[in-house]
């Protein structure tokens, strides 16, 4: 994976609540089993038509609003557990995502595979998404080792949690497996310890 220390991106407004697993990578796109191509299947449903043709009001359709920060509602993530949800964000190009609320199985998911869930309170979500729909160019700055996000435009910062192990394993880049690697040398004398 990927180091993740900070970011400083433009974003993609999508103010919605309740945004689930099957709206971000619909079930009939879950056959393969690589993390691969899941990204131009992104929210299908929301930026295609029955025909396949892009639907003009679509945020993602818009590109005007580009960038590595997906800015959504509350309780993003929700429903079927699908690791592909993660995998779709990510393989679009997003690394971040600022919701005020976030699924459980998603948060961790999401976390696994470099894609980073920040939860911000519902004032400062407000004020992003105001700020990125009047203005697209509007900047937010993620930076991991604080565990701070600030949007440029106004100069307001917030603090949000992570789990310490997994803010570990984004600032080096690591997956479960790479981490157990990384400490081979502990396991094995521990294991040595045992006989």
């Amino acid at each position: 994976m990927e180091k993740f220390i900070t970011l400083l991106s433009t974003a993609v407004p999508l103010p919605v609540d309740n945004i689930d697993t099957d709206q971000i990578i619909p079930a009939r796109f879950l056959k393969a089993v690589d993390r691969s191509g899941f990204g131009e299947n992104l929210f299908r449903d929301w930026r295609f038509d029955g025909s396949g043709a892009p639907k003009k009001d679509f945020i993602l359709n818009n590109p005007s609003w580009l960038g590595k920060i997906l800015v959504a509602g509350e309780n993003f993530g929700s429903g079927s557990s699908r690791e592909h949800a993660a995998w779709a964000l990510f393989d679009y190009g997003f690394r971040v995502i600022i919701a005020r609320s976030f699924a459980d199985i998603f948060r961790n998911n999401a976390l696994n595979n470099g894609l980073l869930v920040v939860e911000v309170p519902a004032p400062f979500l407000a004020e992003l998404h105001d700020c990125i729909l009047k203005d697209p160019q509007t900047l937010i700055q993620v930076d991991l080792g604080n565990q701070t996000v600030t949007n440029r435009k106004t100069s307001n910062t917030v603090s949000f949690e992570i789990n310490p192990f997994k803010k570990n394993c984004l600032e080096k880049g690591f997956n479960d497996i790479d981490y157990l690697l990384s400490i081979r040398d502990k396991i094995e004398k521990f294991e040595r310890m045992k006989d």
